[in-house]
């Protein structure tokens, strides 16, 4: 009779934990998709901020207290632009630098000085479970597509020419190459059953125009 009670105590401890854990990550998600939601009603800064942070390895996982600590600050850098990908449903505000604040926000550019239009313009962005928010679009993205930026004035339309996985070693793949004008966006690779996958989605596109944004492009962006 005592073990059939504690049999009992016991799955309904289980059955509370795992509702908790579904809800929370479903919390999160909620929190991230309004975080990114808001920073995209905002105007586009037009002075790039003077300090970012651009060390890859004090980026954190996008776990459900970092979102829900983020989700009471407003420690963004400013978002100094905007990403579109119509295809995979993508839209999300660019800031300066890759830290927490901005990663659990947008999409992040992944060095300093970088120009839309110029160089090879590379942006870091988190991957989550729920594929429709941050830089889950991504896993569906394929070659051919288009990706549009914008910084308020321009808007910078890339077609996607490389879509691979890369070890998260490889930053080379951010260093400008001569004579070329690319876009490279770079987001984890989940692997089932490892905490933090050493594996990255890499995406590269080159610029096919520039062209000045009106009511109908921008509302790519919206």
């Amino acid at each position: 009779m005592k073990r059939n009670l504690g049999l009992k105590v016991l799955v309904i401890i289980l059955l509370i934990v795992g509702l908790g854990l579904v809800f929370n990550q479903q919390i999160a998600n909620f929190l991230v998709k309004q975080m990114s939601s808001s920073a995209l009603t905002e105007k586009t800064t037009k002075t790039v901020p003077k300090k970012g942070n651009f060390n890859f390895k004090k980026v954190k996982q996008a776990d459900s207290t970092a979102i829900a600590k983020e989700s009471l600050n407003s420690r963004a850098t400013g978002m100094i632009g905007k990403i579109s990908l119509p295809a995979v449903g993508l839209k999300l505000p660019i800031f300066y630098g890759i830290s927490n604040a901005n990663l659990l926000r947008g999409a992040g550019t992944m060095k300093p000085d970088q120009k839309m239009g110029q160089g090879n313009y590379a942006l870091a962005g988190h991957h989550m479970n729920n594929p429709n928010i941050l830089f889950s679009p991504l896993a569906k993205a394929k070659i051919g597509e288009l990706a549009y930026l914008t910084d308020g004035k321009k808007v910078y339309t890339y077609r996607i020419t490389v879509r691979k996985t890369i070890s998260k070693y490889q930053v080379q793949v951010i260093d400008d190459v001569p004579q070329q004008k690319l876009l490279t966006l770079v987001t984890c690779d989940p692997v089932p059953g490892v905490a933090r996958t050493p594996l990255r989605i890499l995406l590269q596109g080159k610029l096919q125009r520039v062209t000045s944004i009106n009511k109908q492009t921008s509302k790519m962006f919206e």
